[in-house]
């Protein structure tokens, strides 16, 4: 129990960093999805969750995008803590204000305080970690990104439950993000200031062949995809006939499904190669998106859930591995290149979804819209296989 608290403790580094992601993206975005039904009953409008929505991904966009960038691990530590931070301070405004501007401002830094926690979190998780297969102990950390849903929604349909608000919903995520971040700020820190050669780093556009070129489209279709329902899947289920309630349940599968799939996922991919893996994993993603539209049947709706939470945290994990592969050493340009694809897919998409929306009083459109960008990014991807250079 004691190494627990030791911060060169492997197990004590990877708790840390699922603490991290479920502070940062289960509390400061997720939880938002599972309560958006009990916020629309007394206080917000469907085109207001979109605007909202949008903002907080164009937040998360700015924040990745500035990531990359930063390669000191001293400063990476300060801008980790700031994260935590923006997290907690930005849902007790959910919590409290009843201000729209605020709201507004909160999930911008509430999407940077994600990315922070996230992928400055991530990189001070591989920097601390001393085990020698770094990639498994990987799919472990990125399995936090399930739980980040599963907690965060337990808790918040659990305050529900007891016949209290929203509001005392994202008081007690608060105060759960709060706890957590005592112990995640306490072991993602060094004993003493980490001297760094500085790194030089070459923009070498030469890695942008054909294929880079397609996969970074193919991930802009994967960031409309993943968008829609982690927005709205919850209210898409609830407004189905006969399944009013599903919606909570069906988010709660999400998580569920999300735990292993990073690593399933992987384990597929180094056997049958990434770029297949992807294909399969798109063409899965628009069958979960499409099934609200065809059936209201319970159980293909919850099998929906199931699909989206199976596919969207591998799906990031398969690109960025394929990117690094192919980004000849120096990551840093393609990463860049390919969270902005995503990252503009992100924000585009609950727009759109919101004008279907308020013009047919239906999600169906939105659904099918996004369906077909996500496997056309899958056919492009097929299409590209013949371009794909070989990875040594």
């Amino acid at each position: 129990m004691i190494k627990l608290f030791d911060r060169n403790n492997n197990i004590a580094i990877l708790i840390a960093g699922i603490f991290s992601i479920i502070i940062g993206l289960g509390v400061a975005r997720f939880a938002f999805t599972g309560l958006i039904p009990a916020m629309l009953d007394d206080y917000i409008t469907i085109k207001f969750v979109g605007i909202l929505a949008s903002l907080n991904f164009a937040g998360y966009l700015g924040g990745s995008i500035f990531s990359i960038f930063i390669k000191d691990i001293n400063f990476k530590v300060y801008l980790y803590r700031l994260g935590v931070f923006l997290a907690i301070t930005t849902t007790f405004i959910l919590a409290f204000s009843s201000n729209d501007t605020l709201w507004l401002i909160g999930r911008v830094l509430g999407g940077f305080a994600g990315a922070m926690c996230l992928i400055v979190g991530t990189s001070i998780v591989m920097q601390k970690l001393t085990i020698k297969s770094k990639t498994k102990a990987m799919g472990i950390h990125f399995s936090g990104i399930g739980f980040s849903i599963l907690t965060t929604d337990l808790i918040a349909r659990f305050v529900l439950s007891m016949g209290y608000t929203w509001r005392d919903s994202w008081t007690i995520l608060a105060i759960f993000a709060l706890v957590l971040s005592v112990y995640s700020m306490y072991i993602l820190s060094f004993d003493k200031e980490i001297k760094q050669n500085a790194v030089k780093v070459k923009f070498d556009f030469t890695i942008f062949t054909p294929f880079v070129i397609v996969l970074i489209i193919a991930y802009f279709t994967e960031g409309v995809g993943f968008v829609v329902q982690a927005t709205f899947l919850p209210d898409i289920i609830n407004n189905l006939k006969g399944l009013d309630g599903f919606g909570s349940i069906t988010w709660t599968l999400v998580g569920v499904a999300g735990i292993p799939s990073c690593i399933i996922w992987m384990l597929l991919a180094h056997r049958f190669g990434s770029s297949n893996i992807i294909i399969i994993a798109l063409l899965l993603q628009a069958v979960g998106i499409l099934i609200p539209v065809l059936s209201s049947n319970v159980y293909l709706n919850l099998l929906s859930g199931v699909l989206y939470g199976g596919t969207f945290i591998g799906l990031v994990a398969l690109f960025m591995n394929l990117g690094g592969q192919l980004s000849k050493g120096n990551p840093v340009v393609l990463m860049g290149a390919m969270t902005s694809s995503y990252g503009i897919g992100q924000v585009i998409a609950p727009l759109y979804s919101v004008y279907f929306i308020e013009k047919y009083g239906s999600y169906d459109y939105a659904l099918i819209l996004t369906a077909v960008i996500v496997v056309a990014g899958a056919i492009l991807l097929l299409l590209a296989k013949k371009f794909e250079p070989e990875i040594e």
